[in-house]
């Protein structure tokens, strides 16, 4: 007799939208994203993973300069996790506001670097992004991507 463990997915669910408010050019605006959740359903031995997140850049719809803002004036930190499952280490990227990065290249938001078998691990990042001072007023759109691997 026989019989097979059954494996799935390693997938990342993120916020669909947010609106962060408004601000005025000069200052800064932040707040967070909302839930980002890894579910590791491979049952691996070493179920080990690394999620990452980039920006793009935020911009009115136009390609005016002062109608865009880069993404190296994105900041982001992951902070703790709000709740995990399964064994192992799960490593916020940015634990506080001091660690934050700028999201002009991926840069890694949480990991699990130890342990076997399923596993999650939710957290809500905050994004601060600042305005320059010569931006003009405006709705601003952008994304901010998160992967798993």
């Amino acid at each position: 007799m026989t019989f097979t463990v059954s494996t799935s997915d390693l997938t990342i669910e993120v916020p669909a939208s947010r609106n962060l408010g408004s601000a005025f050019p000069g200052q800064t605006i932040s707040g967070q994203l909302g839930t980002v959740t890894v579910n590791d359903a491979r049952a691996a031995a070493n179920a080990t993973w690394t999620a990452s997140v980039v920006s793009t850049q935020f911009d009115t719809g136009t390609d005016d300069p002062a109608e865009i803002i880069l993404p190296n004036l994105v900041q982001y930190w992951s902070g703790p996790a709000t709740a995990t499952t399964g064994t192992g280490t799960f490593v916020p990227g940015q634990p506080t506001r001091g660690d934050r990065v700028a999201l002009n290249q991926p840069r890694t938001a949480f990991s699990k670097t130890s342990g076997g078998g399923n596993n999650s691990a939710s957290w809500n990042p905050t994004l601060e992004i600042t305005i320059p001072p010569d931006a003009i007023g405006g709705l601003y759109s952008g994304t901010v991507t998160h992967s798993v691997a």
